[in-house]
């Protein structure tokens, strides 16, 4: 069996949508506070003790980039855009507050990856989008750490992709940081890294 590869998942660092709690009306241009900023630079150090990484990946929403731009400046690693890697489409959604979904009759907290904003995306439509990049990026790179660097909702809807189901999936919180590894086309469970 050939060396396990090792995809290091990061959430983006606290964006001002974090902060105030809301869907952004302009999810792709969406800013870290400075204290996203700060947690991004702390990855990198916690990323760069625990693991030898070769490249960082990043979604294209402004969050995760500077997340991203961060991690590799920290890291001094080369940094590519995987457009499918973007957060949830969340529709009508956009500019309420987080809490808005629970108004929503058709919103089942158990079941959560099957309920579909108006107008947006299911956590289930986000892992369809997500699982042929994460599964390519793993057969492209077999025995190489890759630093994945995206939002929570894309990190829960690769958790249940690589375990096949949804119970057990988190979303982590700003910059925490999961990792998956690979070996021979198969995925290993996930791990929270815990400092």
């Amino acid at each position: 069996m050939g060396k396990k590869g090792r995809l290091i998942l990061v959430r983006h660092g606290e964006s001002e949508g974090n902060r105030d709690r809301i869907f952004t009306t302009t999810p792709a241009e969406l800013a870290l506070t400075d204290l996203g900023r700060s947690q991004a630079a702390d990855a990198a150090v916690k990323i760069g003790t625990r693991f030898a990484p070769e490249l960082v990946i990043s979604s294209p929403y402004l969050r995760a980039r500077h997340t991203a731009e961060i991690i590799a400046a920290g890291l001094e690693l080369p940094l590519k855009i995987e457009p499918h890697l973007h957060e949830r489409e969340m529709g009508d959604l956009k500019g309420q507050p987080y809490d808005a979904v629970l108004r929503d009759q058709a919103y089942d907290p158990a079941r959560r990856w099957l309920w579909t904003p108006p107008g947006g995306e299911s956590f289930d439509d986000v892992k369809r989008r997500v699982a042929p990049v994460i599964d390519r990026l793993a057969r492209e790179h077999p025995g190489k750490e890759l630093v994945i660097v995206s939002h929570g909702g894309v990190m829960l809807s690769l958790w249940a992709h690589v375990t096949g189901s949804w119970e057990d999936a988190i979303i982590p919180g700003n910059c925490e940081v999961i990792v998956i590894e690979h070996a021979a086309g198969r995925y290993h469970p996930p791990k929270l890294v815990n400092d």
